[in-house]
């Protein structure tokens, strides 16, 4: 008989804020906000039933604050690693989209066109693969066949992340839509070391 699979979940963090009003965070750390903490306390609750053995989350208070119902209902205690950490976004971070493209109009216009658009002091998407990838790749390996692990991140990061690790072009970043907050996505690794994005955008 095959070994079970490795399943890595991908939980993108409650909503904050600025989320409600389409400012960009980035690396700024926001809290969560009270329907954030809701949509945390839902979410673990429908997780924790999945039996996960680890816990990780990103370093950001938003996401530190959802990986702390799910580590109260899963009997778990959070691993924080920077690199789950949002996409960097230097003198974009805390505006609007509208002031986006008011303050940048050329790089708001190749963002819209491709989903990525380097700024003053902004993380390439290079560099943001080449720690978010690795993160999730350790991630699957400290499971044993069979064990479900949890990663708690954020909406650009996880899905260039997903991308990357699946060997995926940058254009698929176009077509997979962004998680919405508290929802989650499921990496399974079979005996063979194949990964497949078995489910994505779930919610509780």
């Amino acid at each position: 008989m095959s070994a079970a699979p490795r399943r890595l979940v991908l939980l993108r963090h409650g909503q904050t804020s600025w989320n409600v009003v389409l400012r960009a965070q980035g690396e700024t750390d926001i809290a969560l906000d009270e329907t954030g903490h809701a949509q945390a306390a839902a979410a673990a609750s429908v997780l924790a039933a999945l039996g996960p053995v680890r816990l990780w989350t990103s370093d950001l208070t938003r996401a530190r604050e959802t990986a702390s119902y799910v580590a109260t209902a899963a009997g778990l205690e959070p691993v924080v690693d920077p690199r789950l950490q949002e996409l960097h976004l230097g003198e974009r971070a805390g505006l609007t989209t509208t002031e986006f493209a008011e303050a940048f109009p050329e790089e708001h216009a190749r963002w819209r066109e491709t989903g990525y658009a380097h700024v003053a002091g902004a993380e390439t998407r290079g560099d943001l693969l080449a720690r978010s990838v690795p993160a999730l790749q350790d991630g699957l390996a400290a499971l044993e066949p069979g064990e479900t692990g949890i990663a708690v991140g954020h909406g650009w990061s996880l899905k260039a992340a997903v991308v990357g690790l699946l060997g995926l072009p940058p254009e698929a970043d176009r077509v997979i839509r962004g998680m919405n907050n508290c929802h989650w996505g499921v990496l399974v690794s079979d005996e063979d070391g194949r990964t497949r994005l078995d489910t994505w955008n779930q919610h509780a």
